[in-house]
């Protein structure tokens, strides 16, 4: 079992998906307005942007993204622990087992494989437990930001936002200018008034970023 049970394989599935599939369903549980913005005169302004990283990288994002880390590190510590437990009875069958009655052998073989299932269905719920409440987290933070990107969008006269987030977008190719991920996120904070997460210390490894990867399988408890 890997030590980062919860988010090292959300961050790579359960939250990859979520935020592919959820991201396009901010605009359209919005309530309709009873007149659309009216288009600007002149040439159509298009505009891109990240939308899943504008969601993670707000100081909103990653402050619950370190909350949520803390909240979950307890029990993702204590299943490593089983684990070695379970490698080291292992490792001791397999030197011992020469020497062992077929009884005893039997016996102890017996009691890693019920370690090992109850180690699999604690760390199974742990990690469900973990994407239901990452899901609940990014479509809440989500649904703020989206308010944030469509008031900046008519304020500066676009006419239309594209995702390039998205796992299949048709976006080939655009201009940095167009790119307005870095200013939805300034705007987002000074809006949430979240300060910046402090930086970590001289020497510590860098935090992990709720930033999404391509889905991949989680690997397996043991």
């Amino acid at each position: 079992m890997k030590r980062s049970l919860v988010f090292a394989t959300l961050l790579a599935s359960g939250f990859a998906l979520s935020a592919v599939q959820l991201t396009p369903a901010v605009a359209q549980t919005k309530p309709a307005t009873a007149a659309a913005p009216t288009a600007p005169a002149g040439p159509s302004k298009v505009a891109v942007i990240e939308f899943q990283i504008a969601v993670a990288q707000t100081n909103e994002g990653q402050r619950n993204f370190a909350d949520l880390q803390k909240k979950y590190q307890p029990r993702e510590n204590a299943l490593k622990t089983r684990n070695d437990e379970i490698d080291s009875l292992t490792k001791q069958l397999q030197a011992q087992g020469a020497t062992l009655s077929e009884a005893a052998r039997a016996t102890q073989a017996r009691t890693i494989d019920e370690k090992k299932k109850k180690l699999d269905r604690d760390a199974e719920d742990l990690r469900n437990e973990g994407t239901q409440e990452i899901q609940q987290m990014y479509n809440t933070l989500a649904s703020k930001v989206y308010d944030v990107l469509a008031s900046y969008a008519e304020q500066q006269g676009y006419t239309l936002v594209l995702d390039a987030s998205q796992q299949e977008n048709p976006i080939l190719f655009h201009m940095p200018a167009t790119d307005i991920t870095k200013p939805i996120i300034d705007a987002y904070n000074v809006k949430s008034g979240v300060p910046a997460p402090p930086p970590p210390p001289a020497g510590a490894p860098a935090p992990k970023q709720m930033a999404p990867k391509a889905p991949a399988a989680p690997p397996a408890a043991h």
